[in-house]
């Protein structure tokens, strides 16, 4: 009975607006706060009122998302009523994305200049009720629902607030994608920047060229598996529509002319050389690009952007321009003979002139050009085309100084959402970087140089990039962009001033967070990390301590005694104190009642490992076996190929010629095995990208089950007596998830707990 009554008051609690503040995001300029409260009631009305049918639709909107959550339609109507919901068209309101939200006890009014505004206004509104409004599954709420007495005034600070996502390297079904449009529209992100085209795949329907998707669009990876998938014209112009519902602009992305080995893949004769080959399987830049020598790369350009112009109404589309290498381009009579006639003298201004000729094709169907910031570096750039600045900001300050629009989103200021977000090992695999939630949320996308320089009107705004060589799906999508995405909402829609991390904390964990809940969306909440060290396998031989922390000084909850711990288990206040074999089990808990995912940390009291006066080995053998080895497991009755000294081990990565496209390589694996010398006894910490080390015969790294291992997650502690002691290494040649182990440093990192890093 209890329980019963527990749950209950629970679930009435989960109803009200959180503290009875508002938890808007982002944070609206200027909010006025009353006492009281509309009361919300199956009875209350819906009115619409303003020209054009702008009001009705937002309106019905509001209605169908409110029966969604709660079985209850509201009633709607032109007419005056004693408890309504009114949404009106007020021209006299400046700015076509400004709103008004008015909330007294006895009405609710939603008033904005255009459609658009209107929207935005409505998403506020779904703010101020609960979180459970949200739900896709209908529940009986007690009514009335109340809403805070609030007067809102509110305006973007900037108009481009978009996101990325890359659909290339890993493809998102059209759910996917739909269900972070939702989200987005919820932030009033207002523009989706679909990177359709890349080396590993081409993932739209071009009817003119059906080999684009027949073969551009899969790729057999290096695991053997059929990997692909693309969209077809009627899926683009759904989705299309759905983000235009939400008031999102879809900006696609055709790639040009480099990273487009899958549309070569399919169509050789657009390189410079016209090999077959097949779309690319690991990730990096492809030294493979279209040749602008020739006509036919322009003509088949021109053909894909006439079927892609009529499904994006958007004004803008976006033409890659980056990582482009011109190697090809030196050695090609067909691109030397174009430059000649040009009178062009270096690459970069060949690639200049593919720039503008695409630019001035799409300016005749009436489109405005954006291209990543290497397409300053010809020096001839149209004028009107428009700078996104991905390495850092100085691409965005050098084209708003030669006066273009940019749009700002730099790799080393938080906005590419393919970085870590905590400590990588409780993450899965990244690309590397760290952009942690509030090192998003404090970037001002006007560069101080513009300020002073008067050039801020050249910032159209900001964007949260979300690349996928390492996003292998739509949860893993939803754990990198959420809750990235809001801060960066809040980046691109408050202003400077205005911006307060610890509010937004206060937002995004009491209230934002449920909401997603709601949604089911897969979102990340950072797990607490271990004071001064990364590893989940820790060692001592008397005792110690461990010492917890959280990324954003969030609470921490913990169990010792193998239990997954829960909102109510120990609060940690401090080091916790080990002597015996323990499994420290610990989360970090939001104020909203949520838990992170749980980390697991071994700790274990250990007797030294007994050492060697005089080592039997000096320097390393080494043992290569030539072939296809993709586990362990397989090298377990294999005999070496041959066998030699070496004085380091990360010789085993060297054993075979390597080109950079990593292509036709002739894998192997290898073993190194020597002794290497301990000079004080003690807890010792190791790591390594190597497959597998063992030391004094017990295997403690294993990175054999990583998907991409370009990462160690094995990073452990070994307690060891002063001497000398037995080390044994393997490496296994190849590509696996996309990452060539060719590319890894294959060193053995270890260190005195607490001290400084070493290679053996």
């Amino acid at each position: 009975m209890i329980k019963k009554v527990l749950t209950v008051l629970f679930f009435a609690l989960s109803l009200l607006p959180s503290m009875g503040q508002v938890n808007i995001i982002p944070r609206p300029a200027i909010v006025e706060e009353g006492s009281g409260s509309f009361q919300l009631s199956p009875q209350t009305v819906v009115i619409s009122k303003g020209k054009g049918k702008g009001a009705s639709r937002v309106a019905q909107a509001f209605i169908e998302k409110l029966q969604t959550s709660t079985g209850v339609r509201l009633k709607s109507s032109h007419k005056a009523a004693t408890s309504s919901i009114l949404f009106a068209i007020d021209p006299t309101i400046k700015g076509k994305e400004a709103y008004l939200l008015e909330v007294t006890p006895q009405q609710v009014k939603l008033s904005a200049s255009s459609e658009n505004g209107l929207f935005w206004a409505y998403q506020s509104l779904l703010q101020l009720l609960p979180p459970f409004v949200e739900s896709t599954n209908a529940r009986t709420p007690n009514w009335p629902l109340k809403i805070p007495m609030v007067r809102i005034e509110d305006q973007p600070r900037f108009s481009w607030r978009g996101t990325l996502v890359d659909v290339s390297r890993h493809f998102m079904p059209v759910a996917a994608i739909k269900k972070q449009l939702d989200i987005m529209a919820s932030l009033k992100l207002n523009r989706f920047h679909w990177h359709l085209t890349d080396d590993q795949g081409w993932r739209i329907e071009i009817k003119r060229y059906p080999k684009l998707t027949d073969v551009g669009a899969w790729r057999i990876d290096a695991e053997g598996n059929k990997y692909g998938g693309f969209y077809t014209q009627q899926e683009i112009r759904e989705i299309v529509a759905y983000a235009a519902a939400r008031h999102i602009e879809v900006v696609p992305e055709l790639e040009i002319p480099g990273h487009e080995l899958a549309a070569i893949a399919a169509y050789p004769d657009l390189s410079c050389n016209k090999e077959e080959i097949t779309p690319r399987i690991i990730w990096g830049v492809e030294d493979i690009v279209m040749c602008p020598g020739r006509e036919n790369m322009f003509n088949f350009l021109n053909n894909v952007i006439d079927e892609l112009v009529p499904l994006f109404p958007s004004t803008y589309f976006h033409i890659g321009g980056d990582e482009s290498p011109r190697i090809e381009w030196e050695k090609c009579d067909s691109c030397q003979a174009r430059m000649k006639v040009l009178g062009l003298t270096r690459e970069a201004q060949l690639q200049d002139y593919v720039i503008e000729r695409i630019g001035k094709y799409l300016q005749t169907k009436g489109k405005r050009i954006i291209g990543w910031d290497e397409i300053l570096e010809g020096g001839n750039l149209p004028k009107d085309a428009i700078v996104m600045s991905w390495r850092g900001e100085e691409g965005g300050i050098i084209a708003a100084q030669k006066r273009h629009s940019v749009i700002m989103t730099p790799g080393s200021h938080g906005l590419y959402f393919d970085h870590y977000q905590g400590d990588f090992m409780n993450e899965p695999t990244s690309i590397g970087g760290y952009a942690p939630l509030e090192k998003c949320y404090a970037y001002n996308p006007v560069p101080s140089t513009l300020s002073t320089q008067g050039l801020d009107s050249l910032v159209l705004g900001v964007q949260g990039n979300n690349w996928t060589e390492y996003t292998l799906g739509p949860a893993a999508l939803e754990n990198r962009l959420w809750p990235r995405g809001a801060a960066l909402a809040e980046v691109g829609w408050t202003k400077e001033s205005n911006k307060d991390f610890s509010d937004f904390q206060r937002r995004l964990d009491n209230d934002f967070t449920l909401r997603l809940k709601e949604r089911h969306i897969n979102f990340y909440i950072p797990a607490p990390s271990v004071e001064g060290i990364s590893s989940n396998k820790l060692a001592f031989i008397h005792s110690r301590t461990v010492a917890l922390t959280s990324q954003r000084n969030l609470p921490i909850v913990y169990t010792l005694d193998g239990t997954t711990p829960t909102a109510h288990s120990t609060r940690y206040a401090g080091p916790i104190k080990i002597d015996q074999n323990t499994t420290l089990n610990t989360a970090t808990l939001l104020p909203c009642g949520l838990l992170s995912n749980v980390r697991k940390i071994e700790i274990n009291k250990q007797t030294p490992l007994f050492a060697l006066s005089t080592p039997t080995i000096k320097g390393y053998i080494i043992r290569k076996y030539k072939g296809e080895y993709r586990t362990p497991q397989q090298l377990k009755n294999a005999k070496a190929d041959s066998t030699f000294k070496a004085d380091r081990i990360e010789v085993v990565r060297t054993l075979t010629n390597v080109p950079s496209d990593v292509r036709n390589v002739k894998n192997y694996a290898a073993t190194a095995e020597g002794f290497f010398y301990v000079p004080e006894t003690g807890v010792y910490e190791f790591s390594s990208l190597l497959t597998q080390v063992s030391i004094d015969g017990t295997l403690y790294i294993d990175n054999s089950g990583v998907y991409a291992p370009r990462d160690t997650r094995e990073n452990c502690e070994i307690a060891l007596a002063k001497g000398w002691h037995k080390i044994h290494a393997l490496f296994l040649g190849g590509i696996f998830g996309g990452w060539p182990t060719y590319w890894n440093d294959v060193k053995i990192q270890w260190r005195l707990v607490g001290g400084k890093w070493n290679a053996l």
